[in-house]
């Protein structure tokens, strides 16, 4: 049972996903060995030192292919693709290229959210209409039937639902690196980062390249624990504050305190309420968070 639960916490999955990942396991080395039975005896007539030899390596071969066709029936594909990527890269040492120009890698990006994802779907759509490494390829949510799950839906997105619990425990850190995912970005996602996944996406860690939030205030102002959404617009205009915002920041161990790497402002009239000030932050992160994503990626 131990054992069990050591694997649930480095592979970062709750236990019906274990489950359905060692069935998978199962399945598809069943799967790799009858075809591979199938396949010598077509081409041998006995099992003589030639099929024994062939055996093994033909084996090899077939399983990772077996695996992710189960995967397809279990749901695990995500899982099985970054896991089986992440041996075959281990296994090679690398690629060389040989003096040749090296092909641009896909950079990976997971986003978070935990509601309606208006700010997931316009970074969605930006990447998919250009031209770059950087793809959108996980949404990370916490509410089960958030409208970013529909969005994820309908552009074709995997998705992986997390709890609270293991969250907390593992940050689910192995599942996005199954996933490949290099990149993080908060968008309306309302649980505080773990120390955990902080550690292993800093910048420089493997291939990780950070975590970013979006934050709808000029922070140090309005920001800690339980600020987030109208809260902080109504915090703004009881204060009768003149400009509020938006900030982008790198995400450490503590609610809003990392580095600031944008901020963009707007004017709060007097005539403005907690819903008209939404209504301008919304603008102004729809302008500017996938140009500041990209910019940190691209080093533009």
């Amino acid at each position: 049972m131990k054992s069990i639960n050591k694997l649930q916490q480095k592979w970062g999955v709750g236990k019906l996903q274990f489950w359905l990942i060692m069935t998978t396991f199962a399945l598809g080395g069943s799967l790799s060995g009858y075809l591979n039975k199938q396949i010598l005896n077509l081409v041998f007539l006995e099992k003589n030192a030639a099929y024994w030899l062939i055996y093994p390596l033909l084996l090899t071969i077939l399983w990772p292919f077996s695996v992710i066709l189960v995967s397809f029936l279990t749901g695990q594909f995500s899982f099985f693709k970054g896991y089986l990527g992440r041996m075959w890269g281990r296994l090679s040492g690398g690629n060389s290229n040989n003096g040749s120009a090296a092909p641009v890698s896909p950079i990976h990006v997971a986003i978070f959210a935990s509601g309606a994802g208006s700010n997931a779907k316009k970074i969605i759509e930006y990447f998919e209409n250009k031209s770059t490494p950087v793809k959108i390829s996980l949404i990370v949510c916490n509410v089960p039937g958030a409208g970013v799950l529909d969005i994820a839906k309908s552009k074709g997105i995997p998705t992986l639902m997390i709890n609270k619990t293991e969250f907390e425990s593992t940050g689910y850190v192995e599942s996005l690196h199954n996933a490949d995912i290099h990149f993080i970005v908060l968008a309306g996602f309302l649980w505080k980062v773990p120390e955990v996944l902080v550690n292993a996406y800093q910048p420089g860690v493997g291939d990780a390249k950070g975590i970013i939030n979006i934050h709808p205030a000029l922070l140090p102002n309005y920001g800690g624990k339980g600020m987030y959404g109208s809260r902080v617009h109504e915090a703004v205009v009881a204060a009768g504050e003149k400009e509020t915002g938006i900030t982008i920041h790198w995400v450490d161990a503590h609610y809003d305190e990392g580095d600031i790497i944008f901020q963009a402002r707007c004017a709060v009239d007097p005539s403005d309420t907690p819903t008209t000030v939404a209504e301008k932050i919304h603008v102004l992160e729809h302008q500017h968070f996938a140009p500041t994503i990209e910019k940190i990626l691209l080093k533009k």
